[in-house]
């Protein structure tokens, strides 16, 4: 088995598109859109979907906003330099909610920044991951 992706339904597709390429460097892999359904697909990601677990954002044609709910809880992505991705993003014009820094019970350092649907994805710094158990 193959982890092949995580769905997300955003309220702007075109907004999310952004978001998701521009301050967090994936592309758009494919879009479609299916009108007897009312809704558009697009995958975006790092790299092929063959090889990589994408992120699927899906556009409800009908809804323009979506309540997050408690069950959710964020999408993790792994970069190589904390600081300086925190400052791409805030200067890109992306919300960081929580500065980059060590974990409050661990060495592993992290941020938070908020898409703009309100979903949390944490930086990791690789660096400093800390992947005992």
């Amino acid at each position: 088995m193959q982890m092949l992706h995580t769905m997300l339904r955003v309220g702007d597709l075109d907004r999310s598109i952004r978001f998701y390429t521009e301050n967090l460097g994936m592309k758009l892999l494919r879009r479609k859109d299916y009108p007897s359904g009312r809704f558009t697909l697009a995958f975006v990601g790092y790299g092929l979907e063959t090889d990589n677990t994408v992120l699927e954002l899906t556009h409800n044609w009908d809804i323009s906003q979506y309540e997050i709910g408690t069950g959710y809880g964020h999408i993790a992505l792994g970069v190589e330099d904390i600081y300086k991705t925190c400052k791409a993003i805030s200067q890109s014009g992306g919300h960081i909610v929580r500065q980059p820094g060590p974990m409050k019970h661990g060495s592993t350092v992290i941020a938070f920044i908020e898409d703009p649907d309100g979903y949390k994805v944490e930086l990791i710094d690789m660096a400093s991951r800390d992947l005992s158990t």
